[in-house]
């Protein structure tokens, strides 16, 4: 004989909904809140960037914005910009550009961290004075180095010309113009680096430095064994957002060389420039983005992974 079920009371089944529906609303409310920031970011940046990567396989030109049609050329695109003169020579500028300018970025700025990381008179009113370059519009910055860098008035020949130097064609000479580029691009990234390097040091506990100097740890050594294994992970993010910038600069070259003389400093982002709003080939600029779009996540990932696989000390 078996017993029938027990069934639950009115009160009790609709306690028993309430009670679902609370933690159903407990589990949504996080996504709720995040939704807004969610939806601007697929619409402001997933869809552009999804519209890039369909756009490198069409014909994508100017009577595509009159017409509607956009001829689907699959890899032809890529295949165009990889096979050209020009690929390898950008693809060059630009790892001698990132690497160069990220290299005395870095180290610059973190001596300038440490260096103001002593307390000593005026030592705040001097970091603000080094953000001034970071402040200022990039195309402004260039234009007044263009003017600092000219071969024949420039205030850096004029400067040299009272030791006897020769003026120098900085931004003209093609076994030159790189470097000068590459040398206004660091006057610009220090104080990122500064500002970011010097909140990581005022992270490390003094505790630490008291401790290591019994023990005899200072200087180069209390520097190895406990600010860098300390500031390691703010090193990360300064080397990886440096490369991720510098590897799109377009402003400041544009505004300085053009990418000239004889693309001595065409890199991929202004070469990718180029083609979309001088050539008005947007299909190969699209092309050209995504490789560099594909170069920033390879050294991100490589970075990140050889960072993590480090030893701390």
């Amino acid at each position: 004989m078996t017993s029938a079920p027990l069934s639950l009371s009115p009160a009790a089944a609709r306690g028993r909904r309430n009670l679902l529906w609370a933690r159903l609303l407990r589990r949504a409310t996080p996504w709720l809140f995040t939704l807004p920031a969610m939806a601007f970011v697929a619409m402001f940046f997933g869809y552009p960037i999804v519209q890039n990567v369909v756009m490198s396989f069409q014909e994508y030109t100017t009577s595509t914005f009159y017409s509607g049609h956009a001829p689907w050329v699959g890899l032809g695109n890529y295949v165009t910009i990889l096979s050209s003169y020009l690929f390898t020579t950008t693809l060059v500028n630009t790892a001698l550009f990132t690497v160069g300018s990220i290299t005395f970025q870095f180290a610059i700025g973190l001596a300038l961290a440490l260096f103001f990381k002593r307390n000593f008179p005026l030592s705040g009113f001097l970091r603000s004075l080094l953000l001034l370059p970071w402040l200022l519009p990039l195309i402004a910055s260039s234009a007044v180095w263009k003017w600092l860098l000219d071969q024949e008035s420039g205030a850096l020949n004029q400067f040299l010309g009272l030791f006897g130097i020769p003026a120098v064609p900085w931004l003209v000479d093609p076994t030159l113009a790189l470097a000068g580029v590459i040398g206004v691009n660091i006057w610009l990234g220090i104080p990122f680096n500064v500002a970011i390097l010097y909140s990581g040091l005022q992270a490390v506990p003094k505790e630490l430095y008291e401790a290591g100097a019994l023990d005899g740890a200072t200087g180069w050594t209390a520097f190895r064994h406990i600010t860098w294994p300390n500031i390691r992970s703010v090193v990360s993010i300064v080397i990886v957002l440096g490369v991720v910038y510098t590897l799109k600069v377009v402003d400041i070259i544009l505004g300085l060389t053009g990418g000239g003389p004889a693309n001595s400093t065409q890199t991929l982002a202004t070469n990718a420039y180029n083609k979309s709003f001088v050539e008005f080939d947007f299909g190969q600029g699209a092309a050209i983005s995504n490789v560099l779009v594909v170069v920033s996540l390879v050294f991100a990932l490589i970075y990140l992974f050889i960072s993590r696989r480090e030893p701390h000390e």
